[in-house]
């Protein structure tokens, strides 16, 4: 029961920070910079359209985020998370180094990481694919397909990106005023 109680708390960690972040692109949410600030930085890292890209990110963050919350889909959310880490480590953070202080790939590391627990261990008995008796989501081909498709996921947006991308803006990162 320890196990299941740590692994719900580590779903709700994960998976709710990705989705809360996911819902500052989306929404505004928690101080987030919005839509239209989430535009303007997929602009600014060479994701055009800004708005089609900043969609795209907050989505598969929220559903990632839900995924993981709720224990379901067994691989499918780690690997949603996988792709929009690889993404965000690759474009925005590689260059600062590893530390999040610095602006860094250590959380978006950490969340992959994190991730892939979650596709290799399991959810725990305290889960919706438990609950649902869900095994086929749990074997090794799937789990491997599932992450394999996150990955090749994030490289075509890697790929999609322009090559005249600017270093992000951080007025960017700044709350969308006009989402209240």
């Amino acid at each position: 029961m320890i196990r299941d109680l740590a692994l719900l708390a580590a779903r709700l960690a994960i998976g709710g920070g990705i989705a809360a972040h996911g819902a500052q692109k989306a929404f505004g949410s928690f101080e987030g910079p919005g839509p239209a600030g989430a535009a303007g930085l997929m602009d600014s890292l060479g994701f055009r359209p800004g708005p089609t890209f900043a969609t795209a990110a907050s989505s598969t963050e929220i559903a990632a985020g839900a995924l993981i919350v709720l224990g379901l889909g067994g691989p499918i959310g780690p690997a949603l998370l996988g792709s929009t880490m690889i993404v965000a480590g690759s474009s925005v953070h590689w260059k600062n180094g590893f530390f999040a202080q610095k602006n860094g790939i250590e959380l978006s590391t950490l969340y992959a990481a994190a991730g892939l627990a979650f596709a290799g261990g399991g959810y725990g008995a305290l889960s919706l694919d438990a609950a649902l008796d869900i095994d086929a989501l749990r074997s090794q081909t799937f789990t491997g397909l599932a992450l394999s498709a996150g990955i090749l996921g994030a490289i075509a947006m890697l790929a999609a990106r322009t090559a005249d991308a600017a270093p992000p803006d951080p007025a960017h990162a700044q709350r969308d005023p006009a989402v209240a």
